[in-house]
């Protein structure tokens, strides 16, 4: 009896042993793992932060749809606006990644975290600047035009490294639409992208100040440089207008689109490939080369344009505009601004900023 004692008493303390060791392998399995993740709260280059909401139980189920839209200080109600006019009229899962620079970053969080836009799903990435050394001339009228958020459509699948396909938008964008319904474009096999035709129905009367009629590739590219001679393109060509892309990111990458995209930039530095009446587009002379008959389409109706220029408010009636599913009021005038057509359409998406920097122009002066 005395022997089944001591044997029943060195069995308990073995397993009493053999829990603590567990019990300390878990602790440092846990802090392994806590330094191996680091805090995700750190925006670094090509890193991101995610929403709070990410973590919420109650967030959209489904398929995530990539939107990526650049957010600049001076036009952060643009960004606001849009992202609103996204998020309530689709019940997708969409997952917004926000393209910025440091000194807005701290602005866009206030404007997202304290007003009901705390509700979307959101990464924010920075933008370095010195991505864009030697690929941009440094005459004084270029680099006033080339702000260098307007080049973050050309990194899409650095953005978004996770996704196959993905939407750009430009920040002056509303969505009335569903944007699953933009998302699920059909791209033609071998397509890396789709984008709105500068002949549809819908723009083909663009007028771009300045310019004149810049609706085809003679109005973006000089047809007298020998590096587009040998490109074997149409100067009639009909143009598009990159502010709304639909971008198959796996073709993206076996095509490598960015480096094609930067070596013509880089040779745009040194050979003055855009053409002499190019008006503030130098993101889009590239664009058209590298997709020149490889790219789908999108339908007209979204991705209506020309808001933003002289005389839209007689080139589309209320009720049309009322029926696009996208419209951009891409030129001169903005939407926040004193002088824009159709800014009530705007304003019903538009959230104020809860640190009072921003406000719309022309609300501003109507309120003195």
């Amino acid at each position: 009896m005395t022997m089944r004692r001591v044997n029943v008493i060195i069995l308990l303390l073995l397993a009493v042993a053999f829990l603590i060791i567990v019990q300390r392998n878990l602790l440092n399995l846990s802090d392994i793992l806590h330094k191996e993740n680091p805090d995700a709260g750190m925006i670094l280059p090509f890193e991101s932060e995610l929403s709070p909401d990410l973590k919420v139980e109650s967030v959209r189920k489904g398929e995530e749809i990539p939107v990526l839209i650049t957010a600049a200080g001076e036009r952060l109600g643009a960004v606001v606006a849009a992202m609103n006019s996204i998020y309530q009229n689709s019940k997708a899962n969409v997952v917004f990644t926000i393209v910025t620079l440091n000194d807005t970053v701290d602005h866009l969080k206030v404007w997202l975290s304290k007003t009901r836009l705390k509700k979307i799903k959101y990464k924010i990435v920075i933008f370095k600047p010195e991505l864009l050394n030697g690929k941009i001339s440094k005459e004084p009228e270029t680099l006033e035009a080339a702000k260098p958020l307007t080049f973050a459509r050309f990194y899409l699948p650095v953005y978004i490294p996770e996704a196959e396909k993905a939407i750009y938008l430009d920040d002056d964008v509303i969505v009335q639409g569903d944007i699953q319904d933009l998302y699920e474009t059909n791209l033609k096999p071998g397509h890396a992208a789709a984008f709105s035709d500068d002949c549809d129905s819908a723009s083909a009367k663009g007028i771009i100040r300045g310019a004149g009629n810049q609706n085809n590739y003679i109005g973006f590219l000089d047809f007298k440089k020998d590096a587009i001679k040998k490109l074997g393109m149409r100067a009639n060509t009909c143009s598009f207008n990159p502010g709304v892309i639909i971008a198959n990111l796996t073709e993206w990458r076996s095509q490598n689109i960015t480096r094609q995209l930067e070596n013509w930039m880089e040779l745009n530095t040194k050979e003055d490939l855009y053409s002499k009446t190019l008006a503030e587009s130098i993101t889009t002379p590239p664009l058209l080369i590298v997709f020149y008959k490889r790219h789908s389409t999108i339908d007209p109706m979204w991705h209506v344009r020309h808001l933003g220029m002289t005389g839209a408010g007689n080139r589309y009636s209320y009720q049309f505009v009322k029926a696009a599913k996208l419209l951009h009021w891409n030129g001169h005038y903005k939407p926040w601004g004193r002088t824009s057509s159709f800014s009530d359409v705007w304003d019903k998406w538009f959230i104020p900023d809860p640190t009072g920097k921003f406000n719309p122009v022309r609300k501003h002066a109507e309120d003195n």
